[in-house]
């Protein structure tokens, strides 16, 4: 058996699962790029992904004898000190889900058998003269460099984050906690380990409330919020006597995904207004009502709005007659249905959330890679928010809430977007400077719309949407232009 070509074919299949590990479970489930605590973690798979790239590379096309060998040697027992320090760091500071567990652990097996059928063939390289001899293997030899090429940009990106995580982590003192309410109240939260809902449970905890978080991973979220939360994968688990003074609503499977197939499209009603629908029954049961529920709603509401139209839609625009639309205005309906109960709902309509998760990450790649540009004609609006705002705008609408304690309970709705909207274009030459990367690349519109679908329009058009209440009440945005939302995240 050729011990060398058995290797490099197990390499190849090492290429592969690393990339989906690295694409599925550390940029788009676990967004490591974007977790503080991630800084050592991104540091090891940095380093890990420039050593792989260099044996992808290297033994794809060559085999190394005499000194060479030795070095190989030597490269392959660093991998494997950093492999081990990788599993120790990951358990300290995570809890990673089963996939990725089962995914590491296949990692670990190939990559310990194709070192071992390396290895197998030190003693013949080492005994030849020292030299890299050129060995092609056909295709194989062009897939691992092909890999080496991928591996070595993902080790930049990882080295790159672990970097921009230090200098975030050490920019002074603290901000001030944000202020909900002077009283300490207990808050139900769903949707509260997703990126909006992490942000929100650290602030509240921060400001002494009590969190009560509804997940579908209860373990995962307890280790999330290092045990201070109360985690349930269900309403039933909280009493009707249990005392709950604030729900915010933020729970729902991801918008951007899969085709809006009609089964697609019955999932992300279950866990939007199916769910809103759980939390509006328990309300009704409950001993104690909560004074104020928060619910998380989208400027999808709105439909899309034909480039070259630059109206600004404020909360009294209409919806349209398409799924997105339709979605956002029965999640809505859902969550007012609390308000005879005695509970105040607010209806928040999100623009695109920016900070570091989410979609902004993604949305930055292509820009990080040089290849930033217009989308289609690029004159489509975006409107947007920084993630600070919304838990910043959430605390202004709980205090305007206990401020009007007494008063009639109804159902009020806010835009929550940034004053400043911008084009498709605009947000990528602004991103474009701020990193200075060039901003040239256009790339068409109807792939997406062939691939997507009516989901395309999310992308390929948009909504010009003012926050019009929030002014009206005074709110301050902390971010009211992209340049300075988008340098908060460099």
């Amino acid at each position: 058996m050729n011990t060398h070509l058995l290797a490099l074919q197990l390499m190849a299949a090492q290429g592969c699962l690393g990339a989906f590990d690295t694409l599925y479970h550390h940029e788009l489930t676990e967004a490591l790029p974007q977790k503080p605590g991630a800084r050592l973690e991104l540091g090891i798979h940095a380093t890990r992904a420039l050593i792989y790239a260099l044996l992808f590379i290297g033994l794809a096309y060559w085999e190394w004898h005499g000194v060479f060998a030795v070095a190989l040697l030597a490269i392959f027992a660093v991998e494997i000190v950093l492999t081990l320090w990788d599993f120790v760091v990951e358990d300290r500071t995570r809890l990673l889900p089963p996939t990725e567990r089962v995914t590491h652990t296949v990692l670990a097996i190939n990559g310990g058998a194709f070192i071992t059928l390396l290895a197998m063939n030190f003693p013949g390289w080492y005994a030849e003269p020292t030299a890299l001899v050129w060995s092609p293997q056909g295709w194989l030899s062009v897939f691992l460099a092909l890999c080496g090429v991928g591996v070595g940009v993902s080790g930049l990106r990882d080295g790159m984050a672990a970097l921009r995580l230090g200098r975030v982590g050490g920019q002074g003192v603290a901000e001030a906690p944000i202020a909900f309410d002077e009283k300490k109240r207990t808050v139900l939260v769903t949707g509260a380990t997703g990126f909006i809902g992490r942000q929100l449970v650290r602030a509240l905890l921060q400001d002494g409330h009590e969190v009560i978080a509804l997940t579908r991973q209860p373990r995962q979220a307890a280790w999330t919020f290092d045990g201070k939360v109360r985690c349930i994968a269900s309403m039933q688990e909280v009493s009707p006597a249990c005392r709950v003074d604030v729900v915010i609503n933020l729970a729902g499977a991801r918008i951007l995904g899969p085709r809006w197939t009609a089964k697609r499209q019955a999932a992300l009603r279950r866990s939007r207004i199916g769910l809103t629908g759980q939390v509006v029954d328990w309300i009704a049961l409950a001993e104690h009502k909560p004074f104020l529920m928060l619910s998380a709603s989208a400027i999808g509401y709105y439909g899309i709005q034909r480039t070259g139209d630059a109206t600004e839609l404020d909360e009294r625009a209409p919806p349209q007659a398409m799924f997105m639309s339709d979605l956002c205005r029965e999640w809505e309906q859902a969550a007012g249905a609390a308000a005879q109960y005695g509970t105040q709902v607010e209806c928040m309509r999100f623009g695109l959330v920016l900070g570091m998760a989410g979609a902004l990450p993604m949305m930055l790649l292509p820009i990080l890679l040089g290849l930033g540009g217009r989308l289609a004609s690029g004159k489509q609006w975006l409107s947007w928010i920084h993630v600070d705002d919304v838990v910043r705008g959430m605390a202004h609408r709980w205090r305007l809430a206990v401020g009007q304690a007494g008063a009639a309970p109804g159902m009020g709705v806010s835009n929550f977007t940034a004053p400043e909207c911008v084009t498709q274009l605009g947000f990528s030459q602004a991103a474009a400077r701020i990193w200075h990367r060039p901003c040239v690349m256009p790339t068409p519109g109807w792939p997406m719309r062939l691939a997507l679908g009516e989901q395309a329009d999310l992308l390929l058009e948009g909504q010009r949407v003012a926050p019009k209440r929030l002014q009206r009440e005074g709110f301050v945005f902390r971010y009211p232009g992209i340049a300075a939302a988008l340098q908060s995240v460099k």
